[in-house]
């Protein structure tokens, strides 16, 4: 069972294994602060990201590598977005998605699949089922972490749908420690779903 887990890494790079560890690390903190509705999301997230970014292209998952790229430049502008206040009220507090926010949401994820589709043909890498799953994840999360830089309660479900797709992802391609990580997300996910919806609801009584 070890050897099944793990054995691939007897192969790897030594440098690449512990910067996959920190970057499950930060990562994991990134998404706990998240689900807690705290702004250190954001800086744990830029570590985890930068890391990612740069391993995921070595492992070619070009799409997921974009993500993180993508991922690291939001962290910024959540990070600006959630300390935004007005006379001491958080100008932009957890919420619903408008009518609006669900349009960009459906055109951010068509162009993001252009956009990846295109990449993946340029640098001849459709070459297994991983880059089409990995192609569909970006979009996907590419919806997930605008909503969640915008602050919007859905951004969870787009999470828990793309933790669940990545773990076989991942752990298919033999990267055991991120694809663990990603059962640990899909939890936080959950929980962060659940949580930031009872803040709307105590709001809703509130009000």
């Amino acid at each position: 069972m070890f050897d099944y887990f793990f054995a691939q890494y007897h192969d790897y790079p030594v440098h690449e294994v512990y910067l996959e560890l920190i970057a499950v690390f930060f990562g994991l903190c990134s998404v706990w602060y998240a689900k807690k509705d705290n702004i250190l999301v954001f800086p744990t997230g830029l570590i985890s990201t930068s890391i990612y970014a740069y391993l995921l292209w070595q492992w070619s998952l070009l799409g997921d590598s974009m993500i993180n790229v993508y991922y690291f430049i939001m962290s910024i502008y959540g990070w600006y977005h959630w300390t935004r206040k007005k006379e001491d009220v958080e100008e932009f507090p957890i919420a619903v998605m408008t009518k609006k926010e669900k349009g960009m949401a459906i055109l951010i994820f068509v162009a993001t699949l252009v956009f990846v589709v295109i990449v993946y043909l340029y640098f001849d890498k459709f070459t297994s089922w991983y880059s089409y799953l990995d192609t569909l994840l970006t979009g996907i999360f590419f919806v997930g972490m605008w909503l969640m830089a915008k602050r919007k309660i859905e951004n969870w479900i787009f999470w828990i749908a793309g933790d669940l797709l990545s773990i076989p992802l991942y752990l298919a391609k033999g990267y055991t420690f991120t694809s663990f990580q990603y059962i640990v997300f899909t939890i936080i996910a959950v929980y962060g779903y659940l949580e930031w919806k009872k803040i709307l609801d105590n709001k809703k009584v509130q009000l």
